[in-house]
């Protein structure tokens, strides 16, 4: 096998990483996650790390979509309370920043939608829809013997499923709305 036939064998599989990742979560479930959305008054997410990467992004495209929503840690995120909704990720659970967030949502009223590989985790069993993205994270990376190592490291399949799955979600908010590609441009920054 030449290096570049590795690297091609390398490319395939983790694009079907990625692509089982994204299609383990069925189209009903992408759809109660715009439902959720579209009911809340506020929205307020946070993950940690590249999982964090991601859900900027998620607030940037649904502000483009036209809904109220924050990034915690950011100065500009109000108080959650009933009405609202908080949107955690947590591929791996038991990270305390985001169970601590998980308590603090739930004590003031917030709903919680989670999404996590890991939904045995918590604060899974605390939210009121868990979103289960089948893919490879730090809490399960260690690799079996007799099987065949993922090629992406780490949580990298569910961070990079969770970017496809959020920009899904996005397209069906926009939709639901009745916003067009010109609604959502009229809404991006011209500050750059």
């Amino acid at each position: 096998m030449t290096t570049t036939d590795r690297v091609s064998s390398d490319t395939v599989r983790a694009l079907e990483e990625v692509a089982a990742a994204v299609t383990s979560v069925p189209e009903t479930e992408l759809e109660a996650v715009v439902d959720e959305l579209l009911a809340a008054r506020r929205i307020a997410c946070y993950a940690g790390g590249r999982e964090g990467l991601v859900l900027r992004g998620l607030v940037m495209r649904l502000f483009h979509a036209g809904l109220d929503v924050h990034y915690v840690g950011e100065m500009t995120c109000p108080a959650v309370g009933p009405g609202d909704l908080v949107v955690l990720s947590c591929g791996p659970g038991r990270i305390s920043m985001v169970e601590a967030l998980a308590g603090v949502a739930l004590r003031d009223g917030a709903r919680l939608l989670y999404l996590t590989a890991q939904p045995q985790n918590p604060p899974a069993d605390r939210a009121h829809r868990v979103v289960q993205v089948t893919a490879q994270t730090m809490a399960d990376d260690t690799g079996s013997r007799g099987t065949v190592a993922p090629v992406l490291p780490m949580g990298s399949a569910y961070e990079i499923a969770l970017f496809v799955l959020v920009d899904l979600i996005t397209n069906r908010v926009r939709a639901r709305r009745g916003e067009s590609s010109e609604d959502m441009r009229s809404r991006h920054t011209n500050l750059e």
